[in-house]
């Protein structure tokens, strides 16, 4: 209901009488709608364990291929609520809602490194705010192909694999080279 409409038209006892409880389970379990929706906004955005995610092999394209038919395979599972949620048309400028967004994002752009084979970069703040600017186009071009019908599945796929290709192949070993070496620390004073 809540990729169905906006968060403030969805009353608690229309969430009990679609899932076929008493509302009062509802306010037991989550205490509130707004608890409600918190636990469905960290449902939505929360990555399957790295234990259920194999990381692909082959060719970078190949890898890349299979990322990205894993993100889409994601996003349609849970069409509008998806969208909804990671769009921030929810309950507007909420710090929770907010946190589990950043959260999620942060989490994300740690498994990306660690399905393109870069693991190691996980610690790079410019590496990490690569990967965190290619979610929010992962989240633009959702939207558009779920709720929009502006992009089919195939273009968001070939977006979103060509830019994240060029990232692995280009970005990435660009910003590398032109990020300072850490500093080594001898021990002498």
């Amino acid at each position: 209901m809540f990729g169905e409409r906006p968060y403030a038209a969805v009353s608690t006892a229309e969430l009990a009488q679609r899932a076929g409880v008493a509302r009062g389970l509802i306010n037991h379990y989550f205490g509130n709608k707004r608890d409600l929706y918190l636990a469905v906004v960290r449902r939505m955005v929360t990555l399957p364990r790295q234990d259920k995610v194999s990381i692909p092999d082959g060719t970078p394209g190949e890898r890349v291929d299979a990322i990205v038919g894993w993100l889409l395979d994601t996003i349609a599972e849970h069409g509008t609520t998806w969208v909804k949620v990671t769009s921030h048309e929810g309950v507007g400028d909420d710090p929770e809602v907010q946190q589990i967004l950043d959260q999620a994002d942060d989490a994300a752009a740690e498994r990306m490194l660690v399905m393109i084979g870069r693991a190691d970069l996980a610690d790079s703040a410019p590496l990490r705010a690569l990967v965190l600017a290619y979610a929010g186009l992962v989240k633009v071009a959702g939207r558009e192909w779920i709720t929009r019908a502006t992009l089919t599945r195939a273009q968001v796929h070939q977006l979103l694999a060509d830019t994240l290709l060029t990232m692995i192949t280009v970005t990435i070993p660009s910003v590398l080279l032109s990020e300072p070496a850490p500093a080594v620390e001898t021990g002498e004073r």
